[in-house]
């Protein structure tokens, strides 16, 4: 059974071991190790995740199967959307539903604050996911590069969920 358990100060420890163990695993064939380095000492270290939660508006929710936790996601409302900033599955229950029911979620908890659309962001060579995310109903709004520092930027496709 699928269960999402948010996450709480008291566990944000392992989510960011969780994170940098999927980041490194997934990401090798799309960025460069230094900036996947970069990316998840920024974004998904302990540090970063409790900046996010304290100042952030961020929320995040382990995925659970069956008492294991094998993914996460990252959700901020905005004044008009909710922002999907983080969805991840560990490689061995990717392809087998779990992100579907994780979308599921993210949308009850968008009807739960009123907003009728989700946004994220998803790089533009991750293909995979983009296919994923159109299957869900996705739509591309427009192409973007954030610089992130140290020279990195993200190449981004902004893309829009309307419930």
């Amino acid at each position: 059974m699928t269960d999402f358990i948010k996450v709480e100060k008291d566990n944000i420890k392992e989510l960011a071991e969780l994170a940098k163990e999927i980041w490194f695993e997934y990401f090798h064939s799309l960025l460069t190790l230094g900036q996947i380095y970069y990316m998840v000492n920024k974004f998904q270290s302990e540090m970063a995740i409790n900046e996010q939660i304290d100042h952030e508006n961020y929320t995040y929710y382990f995925i659970v199967e069956d008492g294991k936790k094998i993914g996460y996601f990252g959700i901020a409302p905005h004044s008009d959307h909710l922002f999907l900033s983080k969805i991840y599955i560990e490689k061995d229950y990717r392809g087998k539903g779990f992100g579907k029911k994780a979308f599921e979620k993210i949308k009850e908890i968008a009807k739960e604050n009123n907003l009728d659309k989700i946004q994220l962001t998803v790089n533009k060579q991750n293909f995979k996911s983009i296919l994923i995310y159109e299957k869900w109903g996705f739509k591309s709004l427009h192409p973007m590069v954030t610089r992130i520092g140290n020279g990195y930027v993200m190449d981004d496709y902004l893309m829009e969920y309307v419930l």
